[in-house]
C-alpha cells in the first residue's frame, strides 16, 4: 500500500516536472522573435488545457506586474506631441462609447435576467478597459468570486477572439495605421489586447491604441464614483491606475531628454517581450473549467456589447472622422 502510494506521489511529482519544464520553455522561447503576442495567447491556452498550469497562483500578479511593466516600457517609443493628438482625436468617441456601452448593459442584463453585479462588471469592463476596470470596481460593488470570476472569464474569452479577428478585419477594410489604432482602443477590452493587436498591425497603430485606450482607462475613476452612488456603497475604495502617470512620464523622458534616445530602443524591446509573455500567461488562465463557468446568459451580453461596441466605433472612425 506504502510502495502504491509512494509511486503514485513520485509520479505526480515527475509529471508537475514536466509542466513546470513546458512552461518555461515557452516563456523562454517569447523572447525570441518565433513567438508573437497572439501566438503567445494561444499556446497559454493550448497550455493550461492540455499539461495544466503549475504556476497558477502567481499568474495575477505576474499579470499584472507584466503588464504594467510593459505599457510604461512602451512609452520610451512614443513621442508626447503626436500622443496628444490622438488622445484629442479619440476623446468625444471614448466618451460616447463608454456611457453608451454601460446604458446599453444595463438593459441587456436586465432583459437576459443577467445577475446585476454580474451584468455591471460585464458592462464596465467592456466600456473602459477589461480585466482592470472589473478589478477596480469589484470592490466598489462588492461583487463575490463567482460574479468577478463570471465577469473575467466572459472579458478573456472575448479579449483572446479580438487579437486575432481585429489585424485579420482591418487589412480587410484597408484601415490606416491611425484608423486601426483608434479602433483598437475603442473597441478591444484589455489593454494587453489592445497594445497585441496594435504591434501586429504597425508602428503608428501601436502609438495611436495605446495612447487612446490609457486615457480611456483614466475613466475608471469616475465610472467608479458613479458606480458607488449607483449601488450606494458609499465607503467603497476606489483604485486608482498609477502606472498611466509613468507612462506619461516615459513618453514625456523620451520626447524631450535626448539622452533616452540611448537606451529607449532597448527598453522598448524589453517591453514587447514582457507583453508577449503577458499574453502567454492570459491565456493560460483559459481552462475549460473557465468557459464552462461563464454560463450563455453572461457570455451573450458580453458579444452583444462587443458588438455594438466594436460596430459603433468602427463607423464612427469611416464615416465622421
Amino acid at each position: 500500500m506504502k510502495t502504491r502510494q509512494h509511486t503514485a506521489s513520485h509520479l505526480l511529482g515527475v509529471n508537475l516536472y514536466i509542466q513546470q519544464a513546458i512552461f518555461i520553455l515557452i516563456i523562454v522561447l517569447c523572447f525570441s522573435a518565433l513567438i508573437s503576442p497572439p501566438i503567445a495567447l494561444l499556446l497559454g491556452v493550448i497550455m493550461v488545457n492540455v499539461f495544466g498550469n503549475p504556476f497558477a497562483e502567481y499568474n495575477h500578479i505576474a499579470v499584472t506586474f507584466l503588464l504594467q511593466f510593459s505599457v510604461i516600457g512602451l512609452g520610451f517609443g512614443m513621442n508626447a506631441t503626436d500622443a496628444l493628438s490622438a488622445g484629442k482625436e479619440g476623446f468625444l468617441l471614448t466618451i460616447f462609447s463608454i456611457f453608451s456601452t454601460l446604458i446599453l448593459g444595463t438593459f441587456l442584463g436586465k432583459w437576459l435576467k443577467t445577475d446585476k453585479k454580474t451584468s455591471h462588471l460585464i458592462s464596465c469592463g467592456t466600456a473602459i478597459c477589461g480585466g482592470s476596470a472589473i478589478a477596480a470596481i469589484s470592490p466598489v460593488i462588492k461583487s463575490n468570486e463567482n460574479q468577478t470570476s463570471i465577469a473575467l472569464g466572459v472579458i478573456f474569452i472575448l479579449n483572446s477572439i479580438a487579437l486575432f479577428v481585429f489585424p485579420f478585419i482591418g487589412h480587410q477594410l484597408d484601415l490606416s495605421q491611425k484608423d486601426f489604432g483608434l479602433w483598437c482602443a475603442i473597441a478591444i477590452h484589455d489593454t494587453s489586447s489592445v497594445v497585441g493587436a496594435a504591434n501586429k498591425y504597425g508602428a503608428e497603430a501601436l502609438q495611436i491604441a495605446t495612447t487612446v485606450k490609457l486615457a480611456r482607462a483614466l475613466w475608471i475613476i469616475p465610472i467608479s464614483l458613479l458606480t458607488a452612488a449607483i449601488f450606494k456603497n458609499k465607503n467603497s475604495k476606489i483604485k486608482i491606475p498609477y502606472f498611466i502617470g509613468l507612462f506619461i512620464l516615459a513618453m514625456l523622458l523620451n520626447t524631450y531628454v535626448p539622452a533616452t534616445a540611448i537606451v529607449a530602443p532597448h527598453i522598448v524591446n524589453i517591453a514587447k517581450i514582457g507583453l508577449t509573455i503577458t499574453l502567454f500567461l492570459i491565456g493560460a488562465t483559459l481552462n475549460i473549467n473557465t468557459l464552462k463557468s461563464v454560463g450563455v446568459k453572461p457570455l451573450l451580453q458580453g458579444v452583444l456589447l462587443w458588438i455594438f461596441i466594436a460596430g459603433l466605433g468602427l463607423a464612427s472612425i469611416l464615416y465622421l472622422a
